[in-house]
């Protein structure tokens, strides 16, 4: 399904009034407004092919109907979502799921739609069928050498993959770990990871990055093999300068200080990029920003901070990918819930006074620190988010008009109730 463009013009003419009397009060107290807004215009998200379709738990699925059954119609997806916020302008792929059967016509279906392919998922956490070897007992870190080189050979897939695309970027997370004391060797498990991604760093063409993922726990309890950030940095240190950490918001564990991880690592020029989401728990993978919207906000001010600092330009330096799992809600209404929420994050990151900031830091002034930054942080600034919609020819309110058009009942009419659109 597509939007047409008149749909969405005729929506903002609806909504243009009352916009304008919010942009207007918004550039009056909000210092440097254009300049947010013209950085808004720039900063894209990626959505992930997985995250289309309806979620889940060990416990059970509730799909709702209308989800993508190919990789043309998750394609279909990303361009609707596209259509209405102009910020979701690229894919992230996961394979097997996602093996394009005639890449040049998926390419040119994905340019149609304004979508670039951002990283590329690979998948040792799963066995495939017809697989000839398990991975019950780990991938990259598999005491069995011959189960390790078929994980080698599935990443070397999926960077060729990739490449027939135009992605540029390989994500690897492991499920490897234990879950028991004494089932594992910690030592001996990291050095046969280390030169089982050696093997396949080789393969990365010379413009790819190679984005190493943490996760502190799950589906392995005791132990996990890339299990933080500190055991993804030294992957990365040892492999080169394609290498990257990944952070997943929800890999952490209860009350870490993913601020302080973000601009140590951004200082150390290993961070690769963000899979956004939120959690109260654990990996909830929750929609972005509806749990704790302040630390999403402190992550972005060191981010826009350290990216300044080192001259990376906010838009594309860095990897911005979601990764949430919608077990409750709409897939499609929680990812633009989700891109606003990053954008929002964003924005308000932008209105911080750095130079005064610095100036309270110097003199410890820790009272008018909190100041500044919750200043900006309780600064409303979606009349600029829905203005730089706006002039991109997006919709002032993408989610209002999503349910006016009645586009998840156009999606099950056409798609039916039965789809599923990973291989979970």
């Amino acid at each position: 399904m597509l939007i047409e463009a008149n749909r969405i013009q005729e929506h903002d003419r609806r909504q243009l009034l009352s916009h304008e009397a919010q942009l207007d009060s918004a550039r009056k107290f909000i210092p440097g407004a254009s300049v947010v807004i013209e950085r808004l215009r720039e900063f894209q998200v990626a959505i992930p092919s997985w995250a289309l379709g309806t979620g889940g738990t060990r416990f059970g699925r509730f799909p709702g109907g209308g989800e993508p059954r190919s990789l043309e119609e998750k394609l279909q997806d990303i361009g609707l979502l596209h259509a209405l916020n102009r910020s979701s302008g690229s894919i992230s792929l996961h394979i097997p799921w996602d093996i394009p059967s005639d890449p040049e016509r998926i390419k040119t279906l994905a340019k149609g739609l304004g979508i670039r392919f951002d990283a590329v998922n690979s998948n040792t956490f799963q066995d495939q069928q017809g697989q000839a070897l398990s991975y019950k007992f780990g991938s990259l870190h598999h005491v069995d050498q011959a189960v390790r080189e078929q994980a080698i050979a599935h990443n070397v897939e999926v960077i060729r993959h990739g490449v027939a695309l135009g992605s540029d970027a390989i994500t690897v997370w492991l499920s490897d770990g234990s879950s028991y004391p004494g089932q594992l060797n910690f030592r001996k498990a990291f050095e046969r990871t280390l030169e089982s991604l050696r093997k396949i760093y080789a393969s990365l063409p010379s413009n790819w990055k190679m984005y190493i993922e943490y996760k502190a726990y799950e589906p392995n309890f005791y132990s996990m093999t890339v299990g933080d950030w500190g055991q993804s940095l030294l992957y990365a240190q040892k492999l080169g300068p394609q290498a990257f950490t990944l952070v997943d918001l929800g890999h952490h564990l209860p009350h870490a200080n993913i601020e302080q991880i973000v601009s140590l690592l951004l200082m150390e020029g290993k961070l690769g990029g963000f899979h956004f989401n939120d959690s109260k728990y654990g990996d909830d993978d929750l929609t972005v920003g509806s749990i704790n919207p302040y630390q999403l906000f402190l992550i972005f001010h060191e981010l826009v901070e350290g990216m300044d600092v080192k001259g990376i330009k906010h838009s594309s330096g860095l990897s911005w990918m979601i990764d949430a799992s919608h077990n409750v809600k709409d897939p499609l209404e929680d990812l633009l819930q989700s891109v606003e929420a990053i954008k929002i994050a964003y924005a308000q990151s932008l209105l911080i006074d750095q130079a005064e900031l610095n100036h309270c830091q110097q003199t410890n002034d820790v009272t008018r620190a909190q100041e500044i930054l919750q200043r900006a942080f309780r600064t409303d600034v979606r009349p600029l988010l829905a203005e730089a919609r706006r002039l991109e020819g997006g919709a002032l309110q993408p989610l209002d008009l999503f349910r006016e058009l009645k586009v998840r009942a156009s999606l099950i009419k056409e798609r039916g109730t039965s789809g599923v659109a990973t291989g979970l």
